[in-house]
C-alpha cells in the first residue's frame, strides 16, 4: 500500500515518547512523518521539526496552525492521520479539531485529562466517522494476543481471579525537583489530571487486564498514596477488582517501588489453567493446567494461534518488544486508515485500542480516586 503520511502534534527535542512513536511508526514501513506542531513553544517547534528532517513549509508554529493549513493542501498531499504525544492536558483540544477537520488520529493515553473530556472526544469521534486509535502498546506483543486467544476460546475455563502488577521505581526520590521533564508535568494536575501514576501506568494495567480477560471492570475498591514529600497526585496505589462474569482481581500499581524498572505483569487463573505474562519477558507466556505440564509459549512457536503470529516480524527465538508493541497499534490502524480510504466501511472492533478503551481508562481513574477518598469503599465504573 501507499505510505500514509503522519502529521505530529507534540514530542520534540526532549521528547521521550515522540522518539518512540516515531520509531514505531517506522518500523512496517507504511507510515512516513511529513508534518508537525513538535511544541507548544513556537521556535522549538521549528527546530524540532528542523532537527526530524521535515519540510520547512510543513514545520508549523501550532497544532491549529497545522491542521487549519494541512486541510487546506490537496487531497494526496495533506496529511493522512494526527499523532498526539503531548501531556494529558493536551490530548483533547488537537484531537477535537482534527478530527473535526476529517483527520483520523492515534493518541497517547490516558485519552484525555478529565472524564468530561472523555465523554466529550468518544461523540466528537462517533460523529466524526474518523478513526480513533489510543496506544496502550501492550495489547501489540504477539504473547498477550496469545493469553487473549486462549482465553476467548475456552481453554482456561471459567475466569476466576485475576492478578496484575505495574511496579517502577524511577520516582522513589524528587525527580520532579530536578530536569526531569518527564517527572514534572506527571505531578501536575493541571497537566496530568486527576491520577499520577494511577493514570501514568495503572491505565495501562488495567487496560490489560480487559483486553485479556474479554471482561470489564465492574467495580473497583482502591487505596492510592503519595509518598513523595509534597506530591499532591498518588504515586502507588493497591485496588481490588470486580471483573463481569464474577471474577474477581487484584491491581497494583507504584513508581516508588525502589529497584523496579518497568515491572508490568499479569496472572489469570481459571476453573482449567492459568496464564501468566511479563513485560520484562514478553516473548514467553507460560500456561499452568490442571491436569498436564506447564507450557511456554512464544512468538511464532508451536502452539501459538495464527492470529498471535501474525503479529511477529522475526523468526522465532529473535526478541521483540516494546518498540514493537507500538508498531503493532500503528499497523492496525494504519490498515484501518487505508481501509477507508479505499472506500470500505469501518470494523466494528478493529485489533487496537480505541476511544471506548480511552474513556473505559478515564472511568478507571476517576472510580478508582473515588473509592480511595472514601477510605477504600468499592465504587462502580458507570458506562
Amino acid at each position: 500500500m501507499k505510505k500514509l503520511k503522519m502529521g505530529m502534534v507534540g514530542g520534540g527535542q526532549g521528547s521521550f515518547i515522540g522518539d518512540v512513536h516515531r520509531r514505531a511508526s517506522r518500523i512496517d514501513g507504511m507510515i512516513d512523518l511529513v508534518c508537525g506542531a513538535f511544541s507548544s513553544d513556537a521556535e522549538r517547534s521549528l527546530q524540532s521539526a528542523e532537527a526530524l528532517g521535515v519540510a520547512p513549509e510543513r514545520a508549523y508554529k501550532s497544532f491549529e496552525e497545522m491542521i487549519k493549513k494541512e486541510a487546506e493542501l490537496p487531497e494526496n498531499e495533506r496529511m493522512d492521520f494526527v499523532a498526539i504525544v503531548t501531556p494529558n492536558h493536551m490530548h483533547f483540544p488537537p484531537a477535537k479539531l482534527a478530527l473535526e477537520s476529517g483527520f483520523h488520529v492515534i493518541c497517547d493515553k490516558p485519552v484525555t485529562l478529565t472524564l468530561e473530556e472523555a465523554f466529550d472526544l468518544q461523540k466528537v469521534v462517533k460523529s466524526s466517522g474518523k478513526i480513533f486509535a489510543l496506544t496502550h502498546n501492550y495489547t501489540g506483543y504477539p504473547m498477550v494476543k496469545q493469553a487473549r486467544l486462549m482465553i476467548a476460546n475456552g481453554e482456561l475455563g471459567e475466569l476466576r481471579k485475576v492478578v496484575v502488577h505495574y511496579l517502577q521505581g524511577w520516582m522513589s526520590t524528587a525527580v520532579e525537583e530536578t530536569e526531569n521533564k518527564q517527572a514534572s508535568w506527571r505531578v501536575d494536575p493541571k497537566k496530568s489530571g486527576i491520577g499520577g501514576a494511577l493514570g501514568d501506568i495503572g491505565t495501562h494495567a488495567e487496560n490489560l487486564t480487559e483486553y485479556i480477560t474479554c471482561k470489564k471492570i465492574v467495580e473497583v475498591a482502591a487505596d492510592l498514596s503519595s509518598f513523595g514529600a509534597g506530591r499532591v497526585l498518588d504515586d502507588d496505589g493497591n485496588i481490588l477488582l470486580r471483573l463481569e462474569g464474577n471474577t474477581k482481581g487484584s491491581l497494583s500499581i507504584s513508581q516508588i517501588a525502589t529497584g523496579e524498572e518497568n515491572n508490568l505483569g499479569i496472572r489469570i487463573y481459571g476453573t482449567k489453567g492459568s496464564v501468566a505474562w511479563y513485560q520484562e519477558n514478553p516473548n514467553e507466556l507460560t500456561a499452568y493446567w490442571l491436569d498436564k505440564p506447564k507450557q511456554i509459549f512464544t512468538p511464532g512457536g508451536n502452539g501459538t494461534y495464527p492470529e498471535s503470529t501474525e503479529y511477529t516480524r522475526v523468526p522465532p527465538g529473535h526478541p521483540e518488544g516494546y518498540l514493537e508493541g507500538f508498531a503493532t497499534i500503528y499497523r492496525s490502524f494504519a490498515k484501518e486508515v487505508e481501509a477507508v480510504k479505499n472506500g470500505a466501511d469501518l470494523s466494528e472492533r478493529p485489533d487496537f485500542p480505541t476511544i471506548d478503551d480511552g474513556l473505559r481508562g478515564m472511568q478507571f481513574i476517576y472510580a478508582s480516586v473515588a473509592s480511595s477518598d472514601n477510605n477504600a469503599a468499592w465504587v462502580s465504573l458507570k458506562n
